[in-house]
Formats: structure tokens, sequence, C-alpha cells
């Protein structure tokens, strides 16, 4: 495929068949708006489309790939070790009977001509440049990779039923995903159809429908699901996940996205170490110990919830030899229940904003699923929700004789870690499973009380959910406060000025003038008042030559004014040389001088005049080159203002590790530390409890560790000057004395910042929503 095509074709490239791409960006990369911006675009010239969201190994694009038998995989990559990624994103593809998948990257300047030639000799069909954005535009490029991927599967080899036993699980779940295409796209052979059909009848597999309004958390509550069963049975089970997302009817494409909510389906390692395989292939080893099998399908414009393929889509993964079978429907409305007809259990999930109560009776599903998951119930009127709810369960099936809180209505929250309610949930479905056939064996988990979410285990409380638009919401005031004040106080000037005015040149008194004077006085708070009564003393205070100021309980004589060379006194604080008061009360409640509310100038009064603000600012490859860089830097550096960088793997709270897509990304764009050795070795030949040595971090998710691992890195190097000067150890009294003096002299700052590092470049572990 070539872009020799005008850019004008490629952008309005219309796709004869539907292609399916993959798309994310790459691991321990949060650089996802690019990526956000293709998946769109190619959504909108209608490609159906898996995102998996930041943050993806190789071997999770690769499986997903894999069981959703795309047609191609677009991955953004600007936190380097792209080489790495790549190829071994082809090898694995290769390994996996996958080399027909075609790859498509982009780095914008990140990734190197050179390198490009070099990934395209090596398997990726194709790696954007910038040149080429400024050539192609952004549809042009989309275009080239719908055209690219544009073509039919029908003409591959047959598939049959005994390739969905083979004994290798991947070349069985490769066949079963090509099944499944060829059911969707309707060329699947009509004899197979009907045989595969009749061995399904056959099989003892549950099938569990989930299903409920959009947004109301159904993915979220499904992986939990997931999750649970996987621990309290030993993860004995092979589960397949059939995903349903509605289809564009405009565009004829789809987002798939389920898979972000998913963080439960890939394979554990303690069950992956079981299967040793072959030393050189890891990544078989890998993929012989997946338990669960997720597929995504679009309805295609088939008018209801579920995808017209979804009967024969089941009637595959029975045969498939899987122990369960999840289908998780698009959102549906309240006369929607096409679900029931494929499934022998159906779990309904909403949420508590459901309108009126009288909204509950137009519910399909309250009639006929067989479970109901209030989901969200950490949201006001939950409780009020799940009593409603139940109630309305009770007269639909005319369950008199039993009480409302004996319905099959649970409150949950999927989105809390560990959430009791999803385990009541579950708990309440196991043996509804086992009857359908699921081997059961004895539980793992402890049991719970309740029926719904309780506040046992909730990190952020609800009146703390939104602390950050209520900080924003609290500077709003105070500046708009300070406009009213400063305008009062300036109208107070004014007037009082007038007044005398009168008084010096006509001999006269305005009580009118009088009046209003009083008012702006009493207007104006105390606050307002005593900052203009202390402008003077301030502008004293910073007129001579030197000012004294307590920072610890230690007394900081600090020279006002600096000579030039030139023989020029300059004063180190300029005052701004207001006369209105209203300026005046505006510059002191906005701005004010350094040491002062609202610090805008630093919470010091002054800088120690002996440390210059140079910051020392290195972080690549391992400890030891970090810590050369940090010397070079810093000789003949009377103050040591160590900053530093870590690469993206610490920066996600991973060890480094030998697998390509982590080990190009190790000490790229900053220092690699996993250990506490590593820090040591970071900071060796500094003394970190020196008045001159100060240590900036700029880390997120793992700053306490981290933290830590700083912390006690200072301690050591003070027993080591303790066992230098004695000859022996410390005792415990004199360890906890060097502890307590050591953590009181370091200086530093741990630049863990939640809106730059999560809102801002989703370097995260856990998102947290604001």
């Amino acid at each position: 495929m070539t872009d020799s095509a005008a850019p004008d074709d490629l952008a309005n490239y219309c796709p004869k068949h539907r292609p399916r791409l993959i798309t994310a960006p790459s691991l321990f990369d949060g650089h996802d708006a690019s990526i956000n911006i293709m998946r769109r675009i190619l959504q909108s010239m209608g490609a159906e489309v898996i995102h998996l969201g930041h943050n993806r190994s190789v071997d999770q694009i690769v499986t997903a790939a894999l069981d959703e038998d795309v047609h191609g995989i677009a991955v953004s990559s600007y936190q380097g070790g792209h080489n790495e990624f790549f190829q071994y994103m082809v090898d694995l593809l290769r390994q996996r009977d996958g080399s027909e998948i075609k790859i498509f990257g982009g780095g914008g300047g990140v990734i190197l001509p050179c390198e490009i030639d070099s990934l395209q000799s090596y398997g990726v069909t194709r790696i954007f440049s910038p040149q080429d954005g400024q050539r192609m535009g952004l549809q042009g490029m989309i275009g080239w990779i719908l055209a690219a991927c544009d073509h039919d599967w029908s003409g591959r080899p047959a598939q049959s039923l005994d390739a969905l036993e083979h004994s290798d699980l991947t070349k069985r779940w490769r066949s079963l995903s090509r099944m499944i295409t060829a059911i969707e796209d309707g060329s699947c052979e009509a004899d197979l159809l009907q045989a595969m059909r009749n061995k399904a009848a056959g099989q003892q597999v549950p099938v569990l429908g989930i299903t409920g309004t959009g947004g109301a958390g159904k993915s979220s509550l499904t992986d939990e699901l997931i999750r649970r069963l996987r621990l309290d049975q030993g993860d004995q089970h092979r589960i397949a996940v059939i995903s349903i997302d509605p289809t564009r009817r405009r565009s004829g494409g789809a987002l798939l996205g389920d898979r972000i909510r998913m963080n439960a389906i890939g394979p554990w390692p303690q069950l992956a170490q079981q299967f040793v395989g072959d030393p050189e292939k890891p990544s078989i080893k890998l993929q012989e110990a997946n338990r669960i099998y997720m597929r995504s399908l679009a309805t295609r414009q088939a008018g209801t919830e579920v995808s017209a393929a979804l009967a024969d889509t089941i009637a595959a993964c029975k045969c498939a030899g899987f122990d369960l079978v999840l289908v998780e429907t698009s959102g549906i409305g309240q006369g929607d229940a096409a679900i029931v007809s494929h499934v022998d259990l159906s779990l309904y999930v909403m949420t508590p904003e459901y309108g009126a109560a009288s909204q509950l009776e137009k519910i399909d599903m309250l009639d006929l699923a067989d479970l109901v998951a209030i989901n969200k119930f950490d949201r006001l009127g939950a409780a009020d929700a799940l009593r409603d709810v139940g109630k309305q369960v009770q007269r639909n099936r005319n369950w008199f004789d039993r009480s409302v809180e004996q319905m099959p209505v649970f409150g949950t929250t999927a989105s809390r870690f560990n959430d009791d309610g999803v385990t009541a949930l579950y708990f309440s479905l196991l043996p509804r499973l086992g009857q359908f056939g699921l081997k059961i064996g004895p539980s793992r988990l402890p049991a719970v009380s309740t029926r719904h979410s309780t506040d046992q285990t909730r990190i952020v409380p609800p009146d703390r959910n939104r602390y950050l638009a209520e900080i924003s919401h609290t500077i709003r005031q105070y500046k708009q406060r300070a406009h009213q004040q400063s305008l009062l106080a300036t109208q107070r000037q004014q007037l009082t000025a007038a007044a005398q005015m009168l008084v010096t040149e006509c001999g006269q008194t305005n009580d009118s003038l009088q009046e209003l004077i009083r008012i702006r006085q009493q207007s104006l708070d105390g606050e307002s008042q005593r900052l203009l009564e202390s402008w003077q003393p301030l502008q004293d205070s910073y007129s001579g030559q030197q000012q004294v100021v307590k920072i610890r309980d230690q007394e900081v004589r600090t020279q006002l004014t600096h000579r030039t060379l030139s023989g020029n006194l300059i004063p180190r604080i300029a005052l701004p040389k207001f006369q209105d008061h209203g300026d005046q009360l505006r510059w002191l409640m906005l701005e004010n001088v350094p040491g002062a509310f609202p610090y805008t100038a630093g919470v010091f009064p002054f800088k120690r005049p002996d440390e210059e603000p140079t910051r020392m600012f290195a972080g690549e490859g391992d400890a030891f080159r970090t810590n050369r860089r940090f010397h070079m830097l810093s000789e003949s550096m009377p103050a040591k203002r160590l900053s530093t960088a870590f690469d993206s793997v610490t920066l996600y709270g991973n060890n480094p590790d030998p697998r390509p897509d982590v080990y190009g990304k190790v000490g790229n764009s900053g220092v690699s530390i996993a250990t506490l050795d590593d820090m040591k070795v970071l900071y060796s030949g500094f003394d970190l409890c020196d008045p001159a040595t100060s240590v900036s971090m700029t880390i997120n998710g793992p700053a306490p560790t981290i933290l830590a691992m700083y912390l006690n890195t200072a301690i050591d190097q003070q027993v080591d000057v303790f066992t230098q000067q004695h000859g022996r150890s410390p005792s415990d009294a004199e360890y906890a004395g060097i502890k307590a003096r050591t953590l009181k002299a370091i200086r530093g700052t741990v630049q863990a910042d939640i809106l730059k590092e999560d809102q801002g470049q989703n370097t995260c572990i856990f998102s947290t929503e604001f």
C-alpha cells in the first residue's frame, strides 16, 4: 500500500468491508491524546475500534488483537523504547499465528527516520512521521490505514469443529476468533454452523447475560465478578466474555471499548509460573496460563442491544470448552430485554438515578432479570433506590410472601476495590450458576452479611470527592472578595478626600458624604483594614539595610540591598509605590511579599543568600550513570540542588525487566530506581543532611515508596558516618537519635502533583476521579 493517492481521496476513503482495529498507546506511556483523536476518526470513517486505553503491554495488545481477530493494530509511542516495543509485537504476532495482522504506529519526532525504516523492514506495516501528517493530514493517514485493512477475511481457510478442541490453547482460541468473524460476516458454511449448534446444545455450559442502561457500570461490574470468581474458585474455570456495543448508524463505525474496564481478564502471574513451557518462548507460556477469552461484537445496526451473531457466537464458545460464558450487552432502554432469550441467567444493572418511582414500572427487565444490581451505590439516594426497586420486583412477581430485603436486588459500587456489595452479589450468583452446570468448589473468599455496599472500604468520603472543585470555588470566592474590598477601599479614600476638600477649601461639611464614608468603613472587614494599616510599616521594613526573620527558631539576618559592579544599590525586594488604597489592598490580598499570604512569591521571606537557585536536573540510564552526571553538574557549586527525573517504568511502579517492551523503556528519559540500593547509589557522594543539599524528585504513583527509599538512604548515610567515627554500629538509642536528626535535617520535595501527573499526563497507577 502506498500513499500515492491524493490526500483528499484518502481522507474521504469509504471502506467496502468492516475493518476492525486495536488502538492503544504503548506501555508506560500516558500520552494518549493523539491515539484518542485517531480512534475517533477511525470510527467516523467506518471502522470498528477496540480501544484498550493507556499503559498496555505488547502481550495485552497482541492477545486482544488475536481474540478480536482484527485487521490491524494502531499504537502511539511518545515515551521511547519504540524499537523494542514494535519489534516484540511483530515477534509475538508471528509466534501466535497472527502475522497477517498489520501494525501501524506513530510518535511524532520521537521515532527517527532511520528507526522508521528499520521497523518497517522488520515487519511493521507503517510508522507515520510528522512529514506524513503535514502531507496527508489526519484524515489522510486514517484513510491510508483503512485502505490497508479493507479486505475480507472470508478468503481464509474454513474452520472446523475439531479446531475448537485443539490441545494448544493458542491455536484453539485463534480458531475460535476466526470462527466468530465468519459468523459475523455471514461467511460460515451452513453445515458447519448446524453441526456447531447441535454440539453446543449438548454442552452444559451456563450463560450469564449482563445488561442495563448505558453508563451504569456494566463492564466494571463484569470485571469485578470475574475477579471474585477467579479468586474464590482458585482460577480453575475458563471463561468467555462476549461484549456488545452499538454501531453508529451514520458512519457504520463502532467503539468497542469495554476492554478498558477489564483488569481481571489477563493471566495471573502465580498461575503463569506453573506453565514452564519453552524458556525461549515465554509468551507462549503466558498464553497457556490465560483463563479469560474476550470478544467484542458490534450490533451492526441489528436494531436491538444484541448482535445478530450472538446466538451462534455463544454456541462457538461452548464448543471451545469454556466453563462459563458471560454476555454483556450495550446500553438498553426501558422496554429492551432481548438478552433474556439467549442466556440462562440474566443480571440487570442500573443506577440510583432512574427518575420518579413510577419509571420503575416501565422497566421490562425488572420482570425478567434473575438478579438486579443498583451500581454506583455511593451516590445520593442509593438506599431509597434499593428499597424502591426491591418493592417493584416484589410487586412484579407477586412475591408478597417474602420481605423486600429478600428480593434479588443488590447495591454495588464496582469502582471501589473489594466492594462488599459486589461480593454479596457474587455469592448470590454463584449457586445459581452451579444449577446450570458450573463446577463449584469450596469458597476461598469470606462471606459478607450485607446486600449492599457499605462504607468500610471507602478511601475518599463522598463529601471530599470533589475537593479540587471546592478549592477552585474557594479561590474564586477569595479573589472576588479581594476585588470587592479593594473597590470599597478606593471609594472610602476618594470620599474621605472629597470631604476634606470641602472642609479645607469651602469651609463646609456634608452629612451625605460622611454617611457614605461610614457605610464603606463598616463594609471593609477587619482583615482588610489591618492590611491597609500595615502598608506603611511594610514599606518601612523593606527600606532599611537589613531584615531579621526567624526560620525554624533560628534568627536569620538578611541584607535587603545588593550593590552592583557599577556601584548601584539594588533592593532585593522592590515594593510597588501605590497611592490608591484599593490598589494597595488588592496587591496585599492577591500578591504580597515573599513569605506572606497568599504566598505567590514563595513561603519564605528570602532565599538563602549562600544558595544558588540553579537546579542540577538529571535522570538517565541506571543509578550509577545518573550519579556521575549529578557530580558533573554540581562540581564547584556551593549548593547541591539535585532534581531527579525517573524513567516511565519507575513512574508506573514497575521493576525493570528483560522483556522487550519493558527493557526498551528502562532508563529512558529518566533514571531507573527499583531498590533501596539503587537509591543509595543514585545519591552516593552527596551528604543529604548538609544544609546546602536539597533533592527534588518528580514522581507520582510510587511517591510513598520512593520517598521511603530516600529517607532510608539519608539515615543509612549518617549511620555509616557514625560507624566510621566510632568504629562500631550504633546502639538502638543512638540509632533512634540519628534517625530523628536526619529526618529533621534533610531538605527537598516530592513533586507528586496529581493535576499534572494524573489528569494531565496519565502517568498514574490508579486514576482518581475529581
